[in-house]
């Protein structure tokens, strides 16, 4: 038993350790990237199209939803009590803060994260990875790198375009049903938001797009060879970045709080 534990816990520590390099390879790569000209250009551009744009429907209706529903329950509840300019600050809390970064991540990792791992381990499994090695080209400068700056990218716009509709677009929606003045929301919005809540926010959407696209190309360059392991790699990619998205998000949230 200890023995099976002891080599278990050196896997760990190996693949730690490879998955580290492979994170500062990436990096280094994805510096160098403008440097080489159209092909990876061209990548980085269909990346952000699929991972940002694609995504802004479901972003917005999901900030939508949220923005409206803490309206329409703040107003409500907090006025009990007298502090119904609190639904402001807690508004900018929920979206600015904490959700909007985290349900933007759940979103590119459904979609994004994937895609890529699938699409890089379909192309293990085919043979090309190895065919960009035999004509001298690295595949992380090509493959992986145009795919981490695109997922990064689009997490920022992603986050950006959250904040917008769920602190104001979601004004359009609560007059449908509870109307508030227009100047009297906005004012008392702009009163309780402070740039650390964006600065924080956008923190958190660049750690997360990172998070999101180093494991999925990792669980796709990991893929050996056979075609059943190209749907595991996904599976893989998805629960690996939802742990590590969430682990980020309670370790960055804890050091503003209790640090």
């Amino acid at each position: 038993m200890l023995d099976r534990i002891g080599s278990a816990a050196i896997r760990g520590f190996d693949e730690f350790l490879y998955s580290l390099g492979f994170f500062v390879q990436v990096l280094k790569e994805s510096a160098l990237l403008f440097r080489r000209g159209q092909v990876g250009f061209r990548v980085l551009v269909m990346q952000i199209l699929f991972t940002g744009i694609e995504a802004l429907g479901i972003a917005a209706a999901m900030a939508l939803a949220i923005g409206a529903a803490i309206n329409l329950i703040g107003s409500s509840l907090l006025a009990e009590f007298g502090q119904g300019k609190l639904m402001y600050t807690i508004l900018i809390v929920v979206i600015a803060r904490e959700l909007g970064p985290l349900l933007t991540a759940f979103i590119v990792i459904a979609r994004s994260g994937t895609a890529i791992a699938t699409e890089l381990g379909g192309m293990a499994v085919g043979h090309e990875i190895e065919a960009y090695v035999a004509v001298g080209v690295n595949p992380i400068s090509y493959l992986a790198a145009p795919r981490f700056l695109g997922v990064v990218v689009s997490m920022l716009v992603l986050d950006i375009y959250f904040n917008v509709f769920g602190l104001m677009g979601s004004f359009a929606v609560v007059q449908l049903l509870r109307p508030i003045g227009f100047e009297e929301y906005f004012r008392s919005l702009f009163a309780a938001l402070a740039p650390g809540d964006l600065l924080l926010g956008f923190a958190k959407s660049l750690v997360f797009g990172v998070i999101i696209s180093v494991v999925s190309l990792y669980r796709g360059f990991a893929v050996e060879g056979s075609v059943t392991e190209v749907p595991v790699a996904g599976i893989r990619a998805v629960g690996s970045s939802f742990m590590l998205c969430i682990l980020a998000e309670v370790v960055m949230t804890a050091i503003l709080y209790l640090g």
